[in-house]
């Protein structure tokens, strides 16, 4: 049973499946590279670790608002002050609290290198949750981004994502729900954006290599075999109220989309 979408399965976003997805998502990328960049390249699935307190892992479930069709994606987050007034019952004496634990948190990224010098020519990203909000995670990625655009290596960034803030660009960026972006070092500043919504299919898009474009990666087909792979099919609800939320628009296009499935 395939998806019901011609393009990314706004479904698949859920926080309780994302992370999955991303696993899967990153390792089929690397396995269908492979076989075309040998021998003169390789694959190497890289890691990055930070660390994370429950209270931003709770943050990935909340429908960001500015995220939606026709908003302002360039708005910041909206905050939210938990301090309010209250009486005191026993003013002066110390009261058991609890306090944050943080955890360890990994996520997978690709590096393309020279067999021969094993030196890193390109950088693939699949952008997470934690990615898109301010935090930790947020930071660490803005980081090593900011690195490898002020390197001579290429960076491909997939953003498969409606919800929190896109990643910084420059100029007349158009408004769209997901974006692939290519980022040749020999053209930067400037880089092609591959912009597209939820009735869009996804674009395929060249890996670039040391001197030349290298294979092209289609993401629909790759996410269409992890569909069946992982039984989504029978695992996801399309009757549940998507996170984040839609347009009214968009919503009646994805309720008739499904209803023409059953």
């Amino acid at each position: 049973m395939p998806s019901p979408f011609p393009g990314m399965d706004p479904y698949l976003e859920a926080p309780n499946l994302w992370p999955e997805v991303h696993s899967r998502l990153i390792i089929a990328i690397a396995d269908s590279l492979a076989p075309t960049l040998l021998p003169h390249y390789y694959v190497a699935i890289e890691q990055r670790t930070y660390l994370s307190t429950p209270e931003e892992n709770l943050l990935i479930g909340i429908p960001d608002i500015v995220a939606l069709k026709g908003g302002d994606t360039s708005a910041s987050e909206a905050e939210v002050s938990p301090v309010t007034t209250a009486t005191l019952d026993r003013p002066g004496q110390p009261r058991r609290v609890t306090l944050p634990e943080t955890e360890s948190i990994q996520e997978r990224y690709l590096e393309i290198r020279e067999a021969e010098t094993h030196t890193v020519v390109t950088v693939l990203e699949l952008l997470s949750s934690k990615n898109k909000r301010s935090g930790p995670g947020r930071d660490a990625y803005l980081s090593k981004r900011q690195q490898v655009l002020g390197s001579a290596t290429h960076l491909v960034e997939v953003d498969l994502l409606r919800g929190g803030k896109p990643m910084p660009m420059m100029g007349n960026v158009p408004e769209s729900y997901y974006r692939i972006l290519v980022s040749c070092s020999g053209m930067r500043p400037a880089a092609e954006l591959y912009s597209f919504n939820l009735q869009d299919p996804i674009p395929a898009f060249p890996v670039p290599l040391k001197d030349e474009n290298g294979p092209v990666v289609d993401v629909k087909l790759l996410l269409d075999g992890i569909y069946d792979r992982a039984g989504y099919g029978i695992r996801v609800n399309y009757g549940a109220k998507l996170v984040p939320t839609l347009g009214k628009r968009d919503r009646q296009w994805l309720e008739a989309t499904v209803r023409g499935q059953e």
